[in-house]
């Protein structure tokens, strides 16, 4: 067994040879702990060895615990972090948690209270290494695995991810990819009427395996083939570059994979091709476009071949619109997400705007259509009841041209967007003032985020980042800001104890008041006051 590494810190050698003495370090599976007196010794050490765990007391001359443990955890993101406490430094630990220590013990020590403590750091430590050992065999897994990447890749390109460099080149480390791709062809293959087919779960599962098997066999063996199960009765195949030669190999193999899967299985396969794209998020849209052609096809009968150029496009962009961008604009309206569209408004509007014949009676019942869905979607905000729908339905009867239609619509959406992001952020700016002033009336009382939250009907995480986003603080780092400002302002009185204003801004201990004002003000409170009052004289 490795043992691991433990640094302790303290600048009592009391409290260190006791620790080194009375813990049974090698029964907890540790090596005999290397000790220092100082911050700045412990990180001198630390830039040159690597351990696994740190115990440190939070008060000590120079470079304090606080500060040690920041600075160690950007050498050593791992280390885990023992600090060590009085009962009248817990607001230290506060902040040595936040810099990234794991736990604390108070002192006096006890010897059963640390062991626990470093039990349970070996336990995550071995997790850790756990994990790293599975991630590590998992990649090398997939390295070894062709068709799992190929697979996985497949999926990638028709859940419309973005398709960057960065994510081309991470892909081309794990399968071979074209360096400029010329060329890139859909097969889609269904069972007909197999969510209908009265088979229980075991059976499905038989004949989808069967269907992948039939499908694996029957296609050409080509390293530009990718395939993928994308569900029990669905099998995509995406063809890359494809040569007229290899695009007569896979249309020879089409009517073999529908009669093996009619003579082993007793079911049809309808069979969608694409058109050839030119770049890889054509993969996303041949993807609809082919399901679309599918579906359309099973309406007249099973067991078919649906190729690209029998698909009536004025229909399937008709179906774009009305079933995929309407339904998702309105969506992204109400949720405030302007950039988002302002997107989908132009492929909206390119897709109006691609459709061959095009004329002005179409432009104006997509028009009406369009307008229609949103009035009755969407609801206005500081508006009289209808009268802006009123008003943009009288225009849009009065658009005498396509470009007056598109005009419309955008203007309607813009508005929309402007009025709801400035009443969206008017709540918000109000609701985070109301908090902010509630903090500061009681700047005394020690309120945590899950507490505020809980005050003003809010999910803790949703505050915090919206606390963030409205005044640019954290709500720590607001608190915090605020008790000093409130500190200044008491310490111009001399007839006020410095440990009276620690008091009066919630701040428990003298010693904490005085660390944490130094680090914002720059100076101790006793200094502040005696050049504030020097210079009043």
């Amino acid at each position: 067994m490795n043992l691991l590494k433990v640094m302790i810190v303290d600048d009592e050698p009391s409290n260190v040879m006791g620790l080194v003495r009375y813990i049974k370090w090698r029964e907890l599976g540790y090596d005999e702990p290397e000790t220092m007196e100082s911050g700045e010794e412990a990180l001198e050490a630390m830039q040159d060895s690597v351990f696994d765990v740190l115990i440190s007391d939070v008060s000590m001359p120079g470079m304090n615990g606080i500060e040690l443990v920041g600075k160690a955890k950007t050498l050593h993101p791992h280390l885990q972090v023992l600090m060590i406490s009085g009962y009248n430094e817990f607001e230290f630990v506060q902040d040595a948690i936040h810099v990234g220590a794991q736990a604390y013990v108070l002192k006096p020590l006890k010897l059963d209270e640390v062991s626990s403590r470093l039990e349970g750091f070996r336990t995550t430590l071995e997790k850790m290494r756990h994990i790293v050992e599975q991630t590590s065999e998992l990649e090398k897994k997939i390295s070894g695995s062709l068709k799992l990447v190929k697979e996985r890749f497949v999926t990638d390109l028709i859940w419309e991810i973005a398709i960057t460099d960065e994510l081309l080149a991470s892909w081309q480390s794990l399968v071979e990819l074209p360096d400029r791709l010329r060329g890139l062809q859909l097969f889609i293959f269904g069972l007909d009427r197999f969510q209908t087919s009265g088979k229980d779960a075991k059976e499905r599962m038989l004949l989808g395996s069967g269907f992948r098997q039939t499908v694996d066999v029957g296609l050409p063996e080509l390293d530009s083939i990718f395939v993928a199960q994308t569900s029990t009765d669905e099998i995509l195949a995406i063809h890359l570059d494809p040569t007229p030669e290899e695009q007569a190999r896979v249309e020879k193999q089409l009517v073999f994979i529908q009669s093996m899967m009619q003579e082993q299985h007793g079911l049809t396969v309808t069979i969608g091709c694409s058109q050839v794209g030119q770049q890889w998020q054509d993969a996303a849209t041949f993807y609809k476009e082919v399901k679309f052609m599918m579906a359309q096809a099973r309406l007249i009968a099973d067991g078919q071949i649906v190729r690209h150029d029998h698909m009536n496009a004025h229909e399937f962009k008709d179906y774009r619109l009305r079933e995929e961008y309407m339904p998702t604009i309105v969506k992204l309206m109400e949720a405030g997400e302007a950039a988002k569209v302002s997107e989908y408004m132009n492929r909206i509007l390119e897709l109006l705007l691609s459709q061959e014949p095009f004329s002005f009676s179409y432009a104006q019942a997509f028009g009406m259509s369009f307008l229609s869905e949103l009035i009755r979607s969407l609801k206005w905000k500081n508006s009289p009841e209808g009268d802006m729908n009123i008003l943009m339905w009288r225009r849009m009867l009065d658009c005498g041209t396509t470009a007056q239609i598109i005009e419309l619509l955008t203007e309607y959406v813009d508005r929309y967007m402007r009025v709801e992001k400035k009443e969206h952020m008017n709540q918000q700016h109000n609701l985070i003032r109301k908090v902010a002033a509630f903090i500061e009336e009681r700047i005394q009382e020690n309120w945590t985020v899950k507490q505020l939250a809980e005050q003003f009907n809010l999910n803790a995480s949703y505050l915090s980042v919206l606390f963030k986003k409205e005044t640019g603080k954290t709500i720590s780092e607001f608190v915090q800001e605020t008790r000093i400002q409130l500190a200044k302002k008491l310490l111009q009185d001399p007839n006020i104890k410095i440990y009276e204003v620690a008091d009066q801004v919630g701040i428990q201990t003298s010693a904490y008041f005085t660390y944490l004002f130094k680090k914002m003000v720059g100076s101790t409170p006793q200094e502040y006051r005696d050049y504030h009052y020097s210079n009043s004289q």
